[in-house]
């Protein structure tokens, strides 16, 4: 199973939205390199779901429902999209500054290629986002 991070406006589409309706089509892409890592995206892979702009954090896990599949919102037959469904919502959102401020996590493609709507995710990038958004321990007095 491979694992991704996918950028979305929360204006545009936002992770509550995809939880309310339960599935959503990753359609839209107009990025040769996004659109490769749309068409390399497996059934079941497991996607970061990011909201971009002010919010700037990972706010939940989706899961790749469909393999790459034509683009319906264009006649061009080099775009792809895929479809998502919610996985889980993270205890805590992660930031991009947190993200940025992890040594483990300075290489992840979202810090090297900010601007990239779709991008492939370490076993090892995936487990410390995971990580960041644990709750932390309570200290008993």
């Amino acid at each position: 199973m491979a694992h991704w991070l996918a950028k979305t406006e929360p204006s545009t589409y936002s992770w509550q939205q995809l939880v309310k309706e339960k599935r959503t089509r990753w359609d839209g892409v107009r990025n040769a390199q996004a659109r490769n890592n749309l068409a390399a995206m497996k059934k079941g892979d497991d996607v970061l779901f990011y909201h971009s702009g002010d919010e700037r954090a990972v706010v939940g896990i989706a899961k790749v429902a469909t393999a790459a599949y034509a683009d319906p919102t264009t006649d061009d037959e080099r775009w792809v999209c895929v479809d998502l469904t919610p996985a889980k919502a993270l205890a805590s959102p992660v930031t991009l500054a947190s993200i940025k401020a992890t040594p483990s996590l300075k290489n992840m493609a979202l810090v090297r290629q900010g601007r990239l709507s779709v991008t492939p995710v370490t076993p090892e990038e995936f487990r410390a986002v995971v990580a960041l958004a644990k709750p932390a321990a309570r200290k008993h007095a």
